[in-house]
């Protein structure tokens, strides 16, 4: 069983960056895809960036292009998320999941890393 743990949330003010990172261990490791949600209180979850593993295509939600980017390590089993120009409506509850296959829903979420953004 694969298991990802996600780190770098923290207290941030409007404008400033952080860097989310997502660690698997457990089984070896190699998804079709990894990806990073992001969830506020009464709210869905919404995926922000996604990045298909052997290959490192990209692709974002509306919200966040041009101010986040996805990346992977693969030597260390770990995808980023550089978060540049943070705004107060990014607050939210981070998690990565991998896509095991084409096609197949995002499992093995993490618990997740706490983001704030301040005004």
């Amino acid at each position: 069983q694969v298991q990802l743990v996600e780190s770098g949330g923290g207290l941030v003010q409007a404008g400033g960056s952080l860097r989310l990172s997502c660690a698997a261990s457990g089984c070896p490791f190699s998804p079709y895809a990894m990806g990073w949600f992001r969830q506020t209180p009464g709210k869905e979850r919404e995926c922000v960036a996604r990045i298909i593993w052997n290959v490192g295509s990209t692709s974002y939600s509306d919200s966040v292009t041009g101010r986040f980017t996805i990346s992977r390590e693969n030597a260390k089993n770990t995808v980023y998320l550089q978060m540049n120009s943070l705004k107060p409506e990014d607050t939210a509850l981070y998690y990565c999941a991998a896509q095991l296959g084409p096609g197949s829903a995002y499992s093995n979420f993490g618990r997740g890393t706490q983001v704030t953004v301040s005004s």
